[in-house]
This record gives C-alpha cells, sequence and structure tokens, in this order.
C-alpha cells in the first residue's frame, strides 16, 4: 500500500508561537593563534495547539545562534493531532542516529512524562497528558529529532477513517 504523503511545513507567519532553547553547546577548533569557540543552539517553537517545529543554529556567538535556531525552527514547522484531554492518539517510535523515543498516550491528569530535551518539545507542542521514554543515546540533538520524528507520525483518527472508507468508531475496533 503505497504510503499517504502530508504536507506538513506550516507558514509561521500568523501563529503566535511560544520559543523554547533546548540546550546550547560550545565548540572549539584549534588555530594557529590559540582556540577560536563557536556554539550551536537547538531550540524548539510551538503554539500549544499541535503546531511544533525544531531549529538548530550555529554562530559565534550565543545570541546569534539562538537566533539562527529560531529562524530555522519556524521554517520547518508541522501540525500534529491531539485529544481533547491533551494527549496523543496512538503509540509512536521515533529514530535519530542512535537515540530512539517512545511516546505513549496517557490518561487525563497525568502530566507530561518525559526527559529534558523531549519535554521541551511536548510543552511548546500543547501535549499535556502523556508518556515517554528515551532509549540510547542521550544527546539532546538526537532526542529532540527522534521526538519530532515520532510526532510526525502521528495520523488523526477521522483522517483513517476516510483513507479506509469506514466510520472513525471501526477505526478503533480494529
Amino acid at each position: 500500500m503505497p504510503k499517504v504523503r502530508r504536507k506538513h511545513n506550516i507558514p509561521a507567519a500568523n501563529l503566535n508561537l511560544e520559543e523554547k532553547l533546548v540546550h546550547i553547546n560550545r565548540v572549539s577548533k584549534v588555530v594557529k593563534g590559540g582556540r577560536r569557540f563557536g556554539f550551536n543552539a537547538i531550540v524548539v517553537v510551538g503554539n500549544g495547539e499541535g503546531v511544533v517545529g525544531h531549529g538548530l543554529g550555529k554562530a559565534n556567538e550565543v545570541s546569534d545562534a539562538i537566533q539562527k535556531g529560531f529562524d530555522n525552527a519556524k521554517k520547518n514547522l508541522i501540525r500534529i493531532p491531539i485529544t481533547k484531554t491533551g494527549s496523543i492518539h496512538h503509540d509512536v517510535v521515533g529514530k535519530a542516529g542512535a537515540g530512539q523515543v517512545v511516546l505513549r498516550p496517557a490518561s487525563e491528569g497525568t502530566g507530561v512524562i518525559a526527559g529534558g530535551a523531549v519535554k521541551s518539545l511536548l510543552d511548546v507542542c500543547g501535549i499535556h497528558n502523556i508518556l515517554s521514554k528515551s532509549v540510547g543515546s542521550s544527546n539532546p540533538h538526537n532526542m529532540v529529532k527522534a521526538a519530532f520524528e515520532a510526532l510526525k507520525q502521528l495520523t488523526d483518527p477521522l483522517e483513517v477513517a476516510q483513507r479506509r472508507g469506514v466510520s472513525v468508531k471501526k477505526v478503533f475496533e480494529g
């Protein structure tokens, strides 16, 4: 069965996006006169209603790296389906490099059970009840990318029902 491709990129022009810095890394390059330092920043943006994006910015100054990261994050926004209880519809697994993130729906009142980098992404996204487990690398770069890949895989039950030509109730029965 051919995979259905959905358009994920959303223009950031008229969205009220919340920005969150996940991690700053200082890198150095040895040159003739000594060490030259640079910075890279991982950032996530979201509107709290199912739109989320992540970005990486690199520069010689911290503030420039953060700004580049926010600009980059705004360029790759996706919309994800969220339940009325602020959770996701089904289990998903995302992989990036040696990192793997498992996201599972949770009942009302559970909260966001997730590690640092993944928690930041889920907070700006607007998910309030979710369980997550990170396996493998705990590198913030890989964790954010893996969680983002997992969120990309989420499907709306209404969309699945329309694609199959059945009712939404039938989708949940099997």
